[in-house]
């Protein structure tokens, strides 16, 4: 097993610095490329409240990542604001030694009426999805009837929060609405927050995914680039996965997540927890490595931190890298839910 010296690196020499943690699996949308409700209906069986991590129990993780590495931590779900004060599990989160940044990821719903109590607690920064500024497109896509406007108004109110700049994702699909490319862009521009296209992926094994459905990145890059001029901005932090482009009128910038055709597996430093304790190495990952058992068995801080140093030593995951364009006319091999890891 590995030590639990620093620095800790799997068998490609990646480092572990960031920690995704989802509080929930459960989420009001059924965005068809992540919880279509064909499959997320009302009968789905969701977690029960006793298995889920307690926010200690996810604080004392936390706090047994940041000793090996981590600093920097994400909330996600599902719906991670369905879960009730996790503003309180923020607040935790921020006194842990060595971790520098804390940010979440939303739908948006319950954004406006949680910004400010997050941004006391110390959320750093937000990132809000939208997939499109047309109503009968984004409605079509979360299933939920929920409108443009409503996710509009909370990520003003985040950023008056001060939870700027926002990072709003856009997951495009070819046919469905990539027509909303440059709409979406128009809007962002010179507001001062960042807008990143992502392409369409194959996580989980519900949403229907086919390598015809992707808009590769370089297509986005040449429709808005097009538009406005672009540059390449070089990236924030080692292993940052959006690739950066500033308009060269200082309209800001845009960034485009590849992972389909320019895969990023070898800068990938990302661990990822579960709502109930498992840990997962891969966001493609098909099993987790439970840490909720031991944890509840009593394990120590020390024995809990042997364990994860061991599991991502032996890491060797670049799912990504290894996809080929056979992927979708092949059986598909089992892979985790992303509304069970949080994207």
């Amino acid at each position: 097993m590995a030590t639990a010296e620093l620095p800790l690196e799997d068998t490609l020499a990646r480092p572990l610095r960031d920690l995704r943690i989802s509080v929930t699996d459960r989420c009001q949308f059924r965005c068809t490329y992540c919880m279509p409700r064909e499959v997320f209906g009302r009968d789905f069986a969701f977690l029960a409240r006793e298995q889920l991590l307690t926010f200690e129990e996810l604080a004392r993780l936390a706090r047994i990542f940041a000793g090996l590495g981590v600093r920097k931590l994400r909330l996600t779900g599902g719906e991670p604001l369905l879960r009730r004060d996790v503003d309180k599990l923020v607040a935790m989160l921020a006194g842990i030694d060595g971790i520098s940044d804390i940010a979440l990821t939303t739908n948006g719903a319950l954004l406006a009426r949680n910004a400010a109590a997050l941004a006391a607690a110390g959320l750093r920064r937000v990132t809000v999805s939208l997939d499109s500024l047309d109503d009968a497109v984004f409605m079509a896509l979360n299933d939920a009837r929920f409108p443009v406007a409503k996710v509009l108004e909370a990520i003003g109110v985040a950023a008056g929060a001060g939870l700027a700049p926002v990072k709003v994702n856009m997951v495009v699909r070819r046919g469905v609405n990539d027509q909303s490319i440059l709409p979406m862009a128009a809007h962002f521009r010179h507001t001062g927050h960042v807008l990143r296209f992502i392409e369409y992926m194959d996580v989980g094994t519900t949403n229907g995914w086919r390598l015809d459905d992707v808009v590769p990145a370089a297509e986005i890059i040449s429709v808005v680039g097009g538009q406005w001029p672009l540059e390449p901005a070089a990236a924030n932090y080692p292993g940052e996965v959006a690739a950066r482009y500033r308009y060269t009128d200082g309209g800001g910038e845009i960034g485009v997540i590849a992972s389909v055709t320019q895969p990023f597996c070898r800068g990938c430093t990302r661990a990822r927890l579960s709502a109930d304790g498992q840990l997962f190495t891969c966001l493609f990952g098909a099993a987790g490595h439970d840490l909720r058992g031991p944890l509840r068995a009593g394990a120590t801080d020390q024995a809990l931190r042997e364990l994860v140093a061991g599991i991502w030593s032996r890491r060797a995951d670049r799912y990504s890298e290894q996809r080929t364009s056979q992927t979708s006319r092949t059986k598909p091999r089992p892979k985790v839910e992303m509304s069970h890891i949080g994207g």
